[in-house]
């Protein structure tokens, strides 16, 4: 069972810029907490993401002798990735690859098959910098947008990946779209066809339907699951109405009461949570 806390996700969205002091405490005390992974920044565009565009400092601040947790970073072009090489201290690098041709667009500036090219690339540069790609799969529940969907593209776009050694695949519901029929059908499909991928469930959900979709993925097999303290958060290029991420308290009991409690520190937990207040009000 893998937990991936994701404060980059929870504020890359916030009107306000957090001072980088606060965002470097703050993910010092969630790296004390047990979580697999930290989705601590992103590199790329200021302009289109201001609120990231200090992670390299970020970065530089963190404590991460002391922690069992490993580091993620969004990139979304091949200039970011060779930033995060050159900086080093990052386990894995995630690239937004979207089934949906207008959100890749959006989101990228890039055509799905010129993003296929760019997942080669980035990949080949993970080798070289000894981490490894986490290829998430935008709009992966369905679009806004009227782009064609339906599972068996999702299932032809992991075909490609897999073609080309990716060995992480998160499917990502973007804007919340997901119910409990498709996660099912997607992972249990995916899952059985794929066994030697590592899938995750970026999901984002209003709260009510939060631990319903968490059980039907964990139920199909999904063993990682990415989620934000508060479930702050969302992709500020996908809508106007931000969907917010799965919230971690919800995430841990929902895994408890399915009997896959995390051996995560508490105490710690709790600390990080007493910041939440000073980022995101």
């Amino acid at each position: 069972m893998k937990i991936i806390e994701c404060p980059r996700d929870a504020m890359q969205g916030l009107p306000e810029f957090v001072p980088t002091e606060l965002k470097i405490e703050y993910i010092n005390k969630l790296l004390k907490v047990g979580f697999d992974t930290i989705d601590f920044g992103s590199f790329v565009s200021p302009r289109a993401i201001p609120q990231m565009k200090d992670t390299d400092k970020v970065l530089n601040g963190l404590q991460v002798a002391d922690s069992s947790s490993k580091l993620l970073a969004i990139v979304a072009n091949v200039r970011g990735a060779e930033r995060a090489v050159e900086l080093g201290g990052i386990d894995y690098l995630g690239f937004p690859l979207s089934v949906s041709e207008t959100f890749q667009m959006r989101n990228t500036n890039r055509t799905i098959d010129q993003a296929m090219e760019t997942v080669v690339e980035i990949h080949n540069l993970c080798d070289k910098g000894q981490m490894r790609l986490v290829t998430y799969l935008s709009m992966g529940f369905g679009n806004p947008y009227g782009d064609p969907y339906h599972p068996e593209i999702v299932s032809a776009f992991v075909e490609k990946l897999v073609g080309v050694g990716i060995e992480v695949i998160s499917l990502a519901d973007t804007i919340g779209v997901s119910d409990q029929e498709n996660i099912s059908q997607l992972f249990e499909t995916l899952i059985t066809d794929y066994p030697d991928i590592e899938f995750g469930a970026h999901l984002h959900a209003p709260p009510a339907t939060a631990s319903q979709k968490i059980t039907a993925a964990y139920q199909a097999g999904c063993r990682r699951f990415d989620s934000a303290l508060s479930g702050y958060g969302g992709c500020p290029m996908a809508d106007d109405q931000l969907v917010g991420n799965i919230a971690t308290e919800v995430l841990i009991a929902t895994l408890q009461r399915l009997g896959e409690a995390p051996g995560l520190d508490y105490s710690n937990l709790e600390k990080a949570q007493g910041m939440i207040p000073q980022i995101f009000t």
